[in-house]
């Protein structure tokens, strides 16, 4: 199978700064789709069908490439699903709802190649229980991190670890916003190990 440029569909500094870790040059583009949930969507039908939809809104202007898609759906005790919060008070009500409580966080992943059209989809849960959080101790977070973008109002990388009593889950690395264990293992189906493609980098430079 030919190996393709990667775009990574996605404006987030979050998910830039993950997909760097695998050492893989790529281009990054912001797509514009509709994020809201469908009629008798599940979460996870969601998470996967907006991972989907941002990859392939770049195809056009990317039609030979394979174009990394995702998006994260947290789903809150109840069932509820919780958004971005977009600002303070928002994101206080999902904190005090997720405290003392386990909430599910979905992260869609889609790998598009935008020649052929063909795309691989997964789903990666992880489970978050926090721990019970004062009225002080949400207040003093949020004006910390202002996390008002982040689905769950929290930044797992920064302060936000320590809202948590527990997590689950296969990869961290899911609860910032990039599967990058099933994204290795897509890639690596597809011919492009991002080992040995490290290896070559490092060869190549030490030659010049």
């Amino acid at each position: 199978m030919r190996i393709r440029p990667l775009v990574l569909a996605s404006s987030s500094p979050y998910r830039r700064q993950l997909l760097e870790r695998l050492g893989l040059p790529f281009e990054c583009a912001s797509p514009d789709i509709d994020e809201s949930p469908s009629q008798g969507e599940s979460p996870e039908q969601l998470a996967i069908r907006l991972s989907e939809t941002k990859a392939r809104a770049l195809a056009t202007r990317y039609p030979a490439h394979w174009i990394i898609g995702s998006d994260q759906v947290a789903v809150l005790p109840g069932g509820a699903i919780a958004g971005k919060p977009g600002d303070h008070r928002r994101a206080a009500e999902q904190l005090r709802q997720s405290s003392g409580n386990t909430v599910t966080f979905l992260t869609g992943l889609c790998l598009l190649d935008s020649a052929t059209g063909e795309a691989a989809v997964r789903c990666v849960p992880y489970r978050v229980d926090f721990r019970e959080l004062t009225e002080s101790e949400i207040d003093s977070y949020l004006t910390a991190e202002q996390p008002w973008d982040c689905a769950g109002s929290f930044k797992m990388e920064g302060l936000g670890i320590a809202l948590f009593r527990e997590m689950q889950g296969s990869d961290p690395n899911s609860l910032t916003g990039l599967p990058l264990i099933a994204l290795t293992d897509l890639l690596r189906k597809r011919g492009l190990n991002p080992l040995t493609s490290v290896q070559r980098s490092s060869n190549l430079a030490s030659d010049r």
